[in-house]
């Protein structure tokens, strides 16, 4: 039996969907929103009506029966940390993705639009390995001070669906290998799956971790300190030097690792030490994970959009190659990897998990 699901991932300023028979993808779009659109809400939730009509009109247009879906699938947004998995969309889910509670973000919306628009049809409506996914050993947790704990908030979605791609493709599940999964893009996220679990990994969003095309990566904390006393910043200034305005934006005043790499081959030496580091950063960060596996690694896996540089990922590849062999899934299809989930369940392959 073949399923059909629509696929919805809010993004800040567009919302991206795709409509899938199983896997095979039979419509894409992504419905880009103006800040005058976006700026007229003054909350995230309050877009709800608007972003979901959007969906709503451009099935029309596309003269796509939502009638004949199976279920929907949402991004999955900043609630309390669970482990991996599909969940099925609940009341306390659209509750925590309301007010956020680890955060607001145009991913929470997406739980919230799939259920509406399933509701309506009377079909289910899931989520799919949101960032807030939690599966850190207890060893991992402690920072040094007791107030301070590591989270896990990470590209959870890509990470496993690149690990379950690799497992599939090498005859084995998922649960059965040691991976090591290095995500490169706005952020830079590397985990330790070990058997099913990513049991270590830097937070991404908060600065963790190599320095990557918009944040800054982990800074000095003596200095850092001081910088936060210096009273030259505020504490958003701060907090935008971390994430918005570190790494290669602050270095070189651009996001995109394409341009820096242009500058590098005009023979912009800044521009070559600056994709060097953040590259020898990763592999820091890959060696790290070497070790919360004991070395037991049956490949490192580089994806991403900066994983299309082959020149970063030849540079990372030299420092980490000793360790496993390494795999390269450029780019982060998570329309296919929400359908995924969501065929798992509706196949009967997977059980939905329940938030709570």
């Amino acid at each position: 039996m073949s399923y059909k699901l629509l696929i919805i991932n809010p993004g800040s300023t567009s919302t991206k969907i795709g409509v899938y028979e199983d896997e095979k993808e039979i419509l894409e779009e992504t419905l880009r929103h103006s800040s005058k659109e976006i700026d007229a809400f003054n909350s995230i939730f309050e877009q709800l009506e608007f972003r979901k009509s959007v969906i709503l009109n451009v099935l029309k247009e596309k003269n796509f029966d939502i009638n004949t879906l199976d279920a929907i699938v949402g991004r999955g947004g900043f609630l309390k940390s669970i482990e991996g998995g599909t969940y099925a969309v609940n009341e306390a889910m659209l509750r925590d993705l309301k007010i956020g509670v680890q955060g607001q973000h145009a991913a929470n919306l997406g739980g919230i639009i799939a259920n509406e628009i399933g509701e309506s049809l009377n079909i289910p409506s899931f989520i799919v390995d949101p960032v807030v996914v939690d599966e850190m050993k207890d060893v991992a947790r402690l920072s040094g001070i007791p107030d301070i704990d590591r989270k896990s908030i990470f590209h959870a979605l890509n990470q496993k669906a690149v690990a379950k791609r690799y497992a599939k493709e090498n005859g084995k599940k998922y649960e059965e290998v040691n991976l090591i999964v290095a995500h490169m893009g706005g952020g830079v996220t590397v985990g330790a799956h070990q058997n099913g679990k990513v049991i270590d990994v830097n937070n991404g969003l908060d600065g963790d971790g190599p320095f990557s095309p918009e944040r800054s990566g982990g800074l000095p904390s003596g200095d850092l300190a001081k910088l936060c006393f210096s009273g030259k910043y505020t504490l958003a200034e701060i907090q935008k030097k971390i994430n918005g305005k570190g790494g290669f934006v602050a270095y070189l005043n651009t996001n995109d690792v394409r341009d820096a790499l242009k500058m590098s081959q005009a023979g912009d030496k800044k521009a070559k030490l600056i994709i060097q580091a953040m590259g020898y950063q990763v592999a820091k960060e890959i060696g790290s994970c070497a070790a919360v596996l004991s070395g037991k690694v049956d490949a490192i896996i580089l994806t991403g959009g900066i994983a299309y540089g082959e020149a970063v990922c030849n540079y990372i590849t030299s420092r980490v190659k000793f360790i496993a062999d390494v795999v390269i899934y450029p780019g982060e299809d998570e329309l296919l990897a929400l359908a995924q989930g969501g065929i798992g369940v509706l196949s009967g392959k997977e059980q939905a998990k329940v938030y709570k």
